[in-house]
């Protein structure tokens, strides 16, 4: 059994980081309520070299940056401390949007909130805050998660009590090492006990709705401005011309909407007869920049290929597959598997049910039955 962390304040500092939403808000307020000597700093990832429309949808990345710093501005004032705005526009531009960028046209689904959580939150945030002069003994989110400590002492990640908030599919490749640092002050509340939390104190953000967007407005377009996709063909399985696609990353697998092709009968090709099937993506293939489409049924793997897997949990000491359930994208049901880490980082997860869309460049994490992380990788390839 593991034994969650107590958050004991003892007058420590934590450096908390500081979005100008809501989750963020009320975990800097919860701290400073409890005795912690709080600090909030925010990343600046903004630097308008990329145009997106006025009026966009509010997301992480975007020209309503300047709002949310003000807003964690009054925030720190109301609380009465201190704050500080870093700028990481460079090393989000490097290890965020160029990743993002190479990940589409390589025929892969990015994932980049794993990527910011790992490289920039919980990395270069730290490092240049600590750089600044700013001394704390921990660093909190306004993450859903928490920490938990195994029976060697070690921090682990775990899921969040409200599993419908649940972020630590997000943050899967945060080491015991740095957890043993970090705090979660809303692990163990729903987003409606936050809510009301904000509205006791009186905190201006208590309405401001989520904001689960990468990019303002959700079109990736600007993104790839300088280098525009190449536009290519849509074809079936078996390599049947059926349209056009207008560049890589605007499709994904499992897509079924805006392929601007219609659907073919069933158990048979653009000609055939019986019943129009609905086509999906099936797959990528960036070699010939093509779109590979076919029925539902294609979609569904009976497991995965993965790298770069971080295990956490102790080796089998048979070398046998251990058991666990397995998140395959963020809002994905876990699903009874076994894994199999190998040399190099890499793994093989089997499904005891298949799954559908399994998308290469996305994440699979692997919980234990109390929702403690086991591990997590890359997904390479359908199985």
């Amino acid at each position: 059994m593991l034994d969650s962390i107590s958050m004991n304040s003892a007058k420590r500092r934590v450096a908390v980081g500081l979005s100008g939403g809501v989750d963020s808000a009320v975990g800097a307020a919860l701290l400073a309520e409890q005795g912690y000597d709080v600090v909030g700093i925010t990343m600046k990832i903004w630097n308008g070299d990329i145009s997106i429309p006025e009026g966009a949808k509010q997301a992480c990345f975007g020209p309503d940056e300047a709002e949310d710093i003000a807003a964690c501005e009054r925030l720190c004032a109301k609380l009465g401390i201190d704050y500080r705005a870093i700028d990481l526009t460079k090393e989000y531009e490097e290890k965020v949007l160029e990743y993002f960028r190479r990940e589409y046209r390589a025929g892969r689904t990015p994932n980049p909130c794993i990527v910011c959580n790992s490289e920039l939150k919980f990395g270069f945030l730290i490092e240049r805050a600590q750089e600044l002069g700013l001394d704390f003994d921990f660093f909190a989110t306004g993450h859903y998660a928490r920490i938990s400590v195994d029976s060697k002492g070690k921090a682990r990640l775990r899921s969040a009590l409200d599993q419908a908030k649940d972020q630590s599919y997000f943050l899967y490749r945060l080491g015991p090492e740095l957890l043993a640092k970090v705090l979660f002050p809303l692990g163990e509340l729903t987003k409606r006990e936050v809510r009301d939390i904000a509205r006791r104190l009186g905190l201006d953000l208590a309405e401001k709705p989520e904001s689960q967007d990468f990019i303002a407005g959700g079109d990736y377009s600007p993104l790839f401005a300088e280098r525009p996709p190449e536009s290519g063909d849509i074809v079936d399985v078996e390599g049947r011309l059926l349209g056009r696609h207008r560049g890589l990353p605007y499709y994904t697998i499992g897509q079924r909407k805006g392929l601007g092709i219609g659907a073919f009968p069933e158990g048979g090709g653009p000609e055939g007869g019986g019943d129009a099937e609905p086509l999906y993506v099936l797959a990528l293939d960036p070699e010939r920049n093509r779109v590979i489409v076919g029925p539902n049924r294609g979609l569904f793997a009976a497991g995965l290929r993965a790298s770069d897997f971080r295990l956490y949990a102790e080796p089998s000491a048979s070398g046998a597959p251990r058991s666990g359930l397995a998140k395959i994208r963020q809002n994905h049901r876990p699903v009874l598997c076994s894994f199999e880490p190998g040399a190099d980082g890499a793994c093989i997860v089997r499904f005891d049910e298949s799954q559908r869309a399994l998308a290469p460049g996305q994440s699979v994490v692997i919980y234990d039955g109390e929702g403690i992380v086991l591990g997590g990788g890359i997904i390479e390839a359908p199985l």
